[in-house]
């Protein structure tokens, strides 16, 4: 029997192949780059989040820095950028169920609803979740999606809740108070069941979707921020920002099974900043990114509880986000691969922020940074003993 091939996924691999020429980049902190993979720019600066398309063909990348924030609507087959929807805030949340793209709007307190069609985004609806700052201050974030129930779920970051959606209806149907600032959401479907990481709380909260009820939490390190979950719904990993750390927990006893240490050396000090994380496709292995070391930490979790190092992939420069497609590892890079002159024009004014009156001919220093998408190949032992030992 012929195994079944993702033409997509194949596709992806022609254009890495095709594409990838690593170089070393000077960066003006003096620091240097040598990234994997091939590099697909963007618009804008601060990438915080993508979401794959169902059929892997397409990504959507939010980006959500002191530019122009939107999506980019990305092509894997042809590594183009065939669209860019501006938004007049965007944060964080991003996700895809079949042809409809949920994006977090950011201050603007709601929740936008596209559909995909032709390769664009068009807008069809809108929930809101409040008054736009700065009369009300909610500021979504993180989002998932229950589709057998048509339910969306959304964290926030200003007034410490979250929000239950019904997508049929397009509008809030509930509201459940936290005790910290939320990041993001993952729904477990096996389990029934919510997690949410506590962004300023240092844990992750359990919220029973059928009941409608928090049922408890697992203390983790500070900071945690992405969420990834295994297929057979078993094993949740969070990213600790403020710790170099990952945490794996059981999601069948709710208890913290092992804490991964992501950080390039043993005894270094605080200051990774590990804020993404994302599983292979059959589970075995896990992709740590670590914003400030600009890397990727890779674990083999096909033992969740014994985990083991195996290595890392040098990145662009502030990796903030990490998917996974077939035998493809998607990574976006904050800050791109460089910076560039500050000599171009002020990005327009957003509404809701009080700034003071530009004097005649400045510029602006927020599009100082392009994000990038890089697209690594699956790296095998003889690949991750090359970039450990690579200048």
């Amino acid at each position: 029997m012929r195994p079944i091939v993702n033409p997509i996924a194949a596709l992806l691999l022609i254009f890495l192949a095709a594409t990838s020429n690593a170089q070393q980049i000077q960066l003006p902190n003096g620091w240097a780059l040598t990234p994997a993979g091939s590099s697909i720019p963007l618009t804008s600066d601060l990438p915080l989040n993508m979401a794959i398309s169902p059929d892997g063909r397409f990504v959507a990348v939010t980006n959500n820095g002191n530019g122009r924030q939107g999506i980019d609507l990305i092509d894997l087959t042809t590594g183009q950028c065939v669209q860019t929807v501006p938004l007049g805030k965007a944060w964080l949340g991003l996700a895809f169920s079949q042809s409809r793209l949920y994006v977090s709007g950011g201050n603007d307190d709601i929740v936008i609803r596209y559909v995909l069609k032709d390769q664009r985004l068009a807008p069809r609806d809108t929930i809101r979740l409040g008054a736009p700052w700065p009369k009300e201050k909610i500021s979504p974030a993180g989002l998932t999606l229950d589709e057998m129930n048509d339910r969306l779920y959304v964290v926030t970051k200003e007034n410490n809740s979250l929000y239950t959606c019904d997508t049929r209806m397009m509008k809030v149907i509930g509201r459940r108070q936290l005790s910290a600032e939320a990041y993001s959401c993952i729904f477990n479907p096996a389990r029934k069941e919510l997690y949410i990481s506590a962004w300023g709380g240092k844990k992750v909260w359990i919220y029973n979707t059928k009941k409608e009820q928090l049922v408890d939490s697992v203390a983790t390190d500070d900071h945690p921020n992405d969420l990834a979950l295994s297929k057979d719904g078993r094993w949740l990993y969070v990213a600790n920002a403020n710790s170099n750390t990952v945490a794996v927990i059981s999601t069948q006893n709710r208890k913290l099974a092992e804490t991964l240490n992501a950080a390039l050396f043993p005894n270094a000090p605080t200051g990774s900043t590990t804020n993404s994380v994302a599983l292979s496709p059959d589970d075995k292995t896990l992709y740590v990114a670590n914003a400030d070391n600009n890397c990727l930490a890779v674990f083999d979790v096909s033992s969740p509880g014994n985990s083991r190092s195996k290595g890392f992939i040098p990145t662009g420069w502030y990796p903030t986000s990490v998917k996974t497609v077939g035998k493809s590892i998607l990574v976006l890079n904050g800050k791109g691969m460089t910076s560039t002159s500050s000599m171009i024009p002020a990005a327009p004014e957003r509404t809701g922020y009080k700034k003071s009156a530009p004097e005649p001919g400045a510029k602006s220093y927020s599009n100082m940074f392009t994000g990038t998408l890089s697209v690594i190949g699956e790296p095998d032992e003889s690949s991750l003993n090359r970039y450990a030992n690579q200048d």
